[in-house]
């Protein structure tokens, strides 16, 4: 392969990394859109790979709190999904479909907030965006994942989103 072959195939790689699923005619939207189908897709792999691990605690006899015989009270993340049913499928169906909402919810928010920050600031992309996105979006998570939510909750949910977005920016610019 040649000098200029290689810079080529770096060029394409470049630009596959960059494309979008959709287009939808702004930056932000296709952005917001990607990053949202993406994360919800990982939501709903992670809603059902939970249940699947409890059927398989539960079919081998064992409580998934502890390890050892089942007890009385166990402590199912789907208390709705038991055996094969129709009411156990849809139940399934219907709490991945809100897994992958909240995964995808996050994600696009999040994605948006920090292309936001990204335009407002000139083009600067540091580890503020990132900070203040993580606050946004911890924040909007931890008041849509219960009807009671307290403000500490909140408060906590924000800070902790600050702390690994913060983070997840400072070690990508390492490695």
């Amino acid at each position: 392969m040649e000098k200029g072959e290689g810079r080529i195939v770096m060029d394409e790689i470049r630009s596959f990394e960059k494309a979008h699923l959709f287009d939808l005619g702004h930056p932000l939207l296709n952005r917001i859109a990607d990053s949202f189908v993406k994360a919800a897709g990982v939501g709903a792999l992670q809603a059902v790979s939970r249940e699947a691990y409890f059927t398989v605690v539960e079919g081998a006899g064992f409580d998934s709190n502890n390890v050892g015989p089942p007890s009385e009270n166990k402590k199912h993340r789907f208390p709705n999904l038991r055996g094969e049913s129709s009411k156990s499928l849809d139940a399934l169906v219907k709490n991945t479909g809100k897994e992958s909402l909240q995964w995808g919810l996050a994600a696009g928010l999040y994605s948006g907030i920090t292309y936001g920050m990204k335009e407002v600031r000139g083009g600067a992309h540091d580890w503020r965006n990132s900070a203040v996105a993580g606050v946004l979006t911890g924040a909007a998570m931890a008041m849509t994942i219960s009807d009671r939510t307290s403000h500490e909750q909140v408060v906590q949910s924000a800070l902790t989103g600050a702390a690994i977005s913060t983070a997840a920016n400072l070690l990508s610019s390492v490695f």
